[in-house]
C-alpha cells in the first residue's frame, strides 16, 4: 500500500535456486510492473553486488536478509563496481551481456526498507549495482561466470557513471564519455550532453 492506494511491485524477490533466461528486454518469469521505467534493452536485468550485502545489514539488521533484497535479477559475488566498466561485454552462462545504466532508486526501494530516508543512504553509498543489456539471450545458472569478452577504449567505472549522476559536482571528461557511450539509452545521453553544453 502507498499512500492509501494499492500497488504491484516486482522488488521482492527471493533466491529461485534454478536457472534463469535472460531475453532482450527481461528475465523469463520475472514481475515487471511498470514497463515504462523496467525492462527494456537498457534494463533487462539488474545486477547487485554480494560484497555490498554487509553495509546495509549493518543499517538495516531487523529486516529478512535474503539475495535478491535489493530487487536485483543476479546477485553475484566479487562485482567490484569500481573495477567494471560501463559498456563491457561479457559471456555469462549461455547468454552475452553488456554492462548498461546505472540504478536509480524509488520510492519502491523505500517501502521495502520501511524508510524512504533508505534512497538518500543508496545514492551516498555509491554502489547502486547495474543494469544489463542482453545481446544474446541465453540461460544462466548457480556459479556460472563473468568472461570479459571485450571492453570499450573510452569508458568508465560502473561506480564512476552512479556518482557521476548524483554528484552536484559533474567531472566534464565522464559528462562527455556518457553522453556518447552506446551503452546507455540515448535520451539519458542527451541529458549528459547538456550538461556539458
Amino acid at each position: 500500500m502507498w499512500k492509501g492506494k494499492e500497488e504491484k511491485t516486482g522488488i521482492y524477490k527471493k533466491p529461485s535456486g534454478k536457472p534463469i533466461y535472460l531475453t532482450k528486454n527481461d528475465v523469463v518469469n520475472d514481475e515487471i510492473s511498470n514497463r515504462l521505467n523496467h525492462g527494456g534493452y537498457y534494463k533487462a536485468c539488474y545486477m547487485f553486488s554480494t560484497e555490498q550485502y554487509p553495509y546495509w545489514q549493518e543499517l538495516y539488521p531487523d529486516l529478512d536478509w535474503t539475495w535478491g533484497m535489493f530487487g536485483e535479477n543476479l546477485t553475484v559475488e566479487g562485482f567490484d563496481e569500481s573495477k567494471v566498466y560501463l559498456g563491457e561485454i561479457y559471456k555469462l552462462g549461455e547468454a552475452v551481456v553488456q554492462v548498461s545504466q546505472y540504478r536509480e532508486p524509488c520510492y519502491k526501494f523505500g517501502h521495502k526498507f520501511g524508510t524512504q530516508k533508505v534512497l538518500k543512504q543508496f545514492i551516498e553509498h555509491g554502489f547502486g549495482g547495474t543494469y544489463l543489456s542482453i545481446l544474446e539471450e541465453g540461460q544462466v545458472d548457480i556459479g556460472d561466470e563473468f568472461e570479459l569478452v571485450e571492453r570499450p577504449t573510452e569508458t568508465m567505472t560502473v561506480e564512476q557513471l552512479f556518482r557521476l549522476v548524483f554528484s552536484k559536482e559533474k567531472d566534464e571528461n565522464l559528462l562527455r564519455i556518457a553522453a556518447h557511450s552506446r551503452a546507455i539509452p540515448q535520451k539519458k545521453r542527451k541529458i549528459f550532453l547538456s550538461r556539458l553544453a
